[in-house]
């Protein structure tokens, strides 16, 4: 697919054709110039928020610091997600890190950003204290863990990877878990609808998603097997870790087209390229490969911004699409000690933080303009989908495009 194409297809998908007519006091707004800005995009441009629970719970070693990583995260996000990972989270039974997590969400969903929690149900970073119980005590833990997370977190967090790579899960064998034990015991399909079911009910409403990074044909036949159990997926969650080395546009678009068969929303939840050296391609299990320094170069960085953009533009111009999650804003902390993040170590962005921004921000978005209405009161533009303000003469309105197309709207100045 060429970039012209993608071009055209993230417009066709991700824009709308907008008229809105504008009242003032009662009367049409006619012949006026008035500003319009995009306040926010309805497309979720996420990233991991884990690095913001010092600042957000008042703790951080150093608040002008963080504070400038936070206004950094912001020109490039709107959606964060952040660690449930159930072994740091309640490592002593029943003394779960509820609040410090509660009010890191609020932090986010205060300054307009969703949320999603990551993940409910893993076999990894598990509890440890799990392998004290029998599998039928696990199970039970489980579900109340979940019972008690999703509930305690609604409204503030309502969107949740509930169940993490399960294809590997009954077969995992690195080291012993709570977690592969119920589902080496009880299988697969049986263990997705024991956590989407506790889920479902603890949030009617939540959006409720089933993630993996096994895009092999595995994957495939697990999400046949659950829809065709009659278990309820709201999105499915993709992972596209490209240690190894960026997918390319034709595998990416292989990927789409096999996973929208389902006809559900897609996210890409784990997103990671990198702005130095790919992991050798021999290495199958990446948390294998340990090395003391893994540094980000020149010509990496420019790599990176050049693949950045051609992912995000393959990804926006695929329908089903609706989120796309970075993990990890800044190369400090990031998984593996990678160069993956859109910011380097000191704190400093790099060539592809640039290249982002001026597409979420410039080619994506519309910035405050100067567009005056027609005789009949109207104002029309061609924007991306998501909220916006008009303001004239200090007095504003705000309105929503929700779908792509034509939209006809109205809104009142005040």
């Amino acid at each position: 697919m060429t970039e012209t194409f993608r071009d055209v297809r993230i417009k066709r998908h991700r824009t709308a054709d907008a008229t809105v007519t504008l009242t003032l006091d009662g009367e049409p707004l006619i012949g006026r110039e008035v500003e319009l800005e995009q306040t926010r995009h309805k497309f979720l441009f996420g990233c991991t928020g884990f690095e913001f629970a010092d600042l957000a719970n008042g703790t951080s070693a150093d608040p002008e610091r963080d504070a400038r990583s936070a206004e950094q995260w912001e020109g490039l996000f709107n959606f964060a997600t952040l660690p449930f990972y159930w072994g740091r989270f309640e490592p002593e039974r029943g003394k779960p890190d509820t609040q410090r997590l509660l009010q890191t969400a609020r932090w986010f969903a205060d300054r307009g950003h969703p949320v999603k929690g990551h993940p409910l149900a893993w076999h990894t970073v598990t509890a440890p204290w799990l392998l004290d119980l029998d599998n039928e005590e696990i199970a039970r833990a489980q579900v109340e863990r979940i019972t008690r997370e999703v509930g305690d977190f609604a409204g503030v967090i309502d969107m949740w990877d509930v169940i993490n790579e399960v294809v590997i899960m009954p077969i995992f064998d690195k080291y012993d878990n709570g977690i592969t034990r119920v589902c080496r015991d009880i299988g697969r399909i049986p263990m997705v609808r024991m956590v989407f079911d506790a889920a479902r009910e603890a949030s009617p409403n939540a959006t409720l998603l089933l993630n993996d990074f096994d895009m092999s044909a595995a994957y495939e036949c697990l999400i046949e097997g659950v829809l065709e159990s009659g278990i309820k997926i709201d999105a499915l969650g993709l992972q596209s870790h490209m240690h190894q080395g960026y997918w390319g546009e034709e595998k990416t678009e292989a990927v789409l087209d096999r996973f929208s068969r389902y006809g559900l929303p897609i996210h890409f939840t784990e997103t990671t390229i990198l702005s130095g050296h790919p992991m050798p391609a021999e290495i199958v299990d990446l948390n294998d490969y340990q090395i003391d320094s893994w540094p980000s170069t020149p010509e990496g960085e420019a790599r990176q911004a050049d693949e950045i953009e051609r992912h995000y533009k393959t990804l926006l111009a695929h329908p089903l699409v609706e989120a796309i999650t970075y993990w990890g804003m800044g190369d400090a902390g990031m998984w593996l000690g990678a160069p993956g993040g859109f910011v380097r170590a000191d704190g400093t962005p790099k060539p592809s933080y640039d290249r982002l921004h001026h597409l979420v921000n410039g080619e994506w978005g519309t910035p405050a303009t100067t567009i005056a209405t027609d005789a009949e009161g109207r104002l029309r533009f061609n924007g991306f989908l998501g909220d916006y303000r008009v303001t004239c003469q200090g007095r504003k309105a705000e309105f929503h495009l929700d779908e792509p197309g034509e939209s006809h709207l109205a809104a009142a100045i005040a």
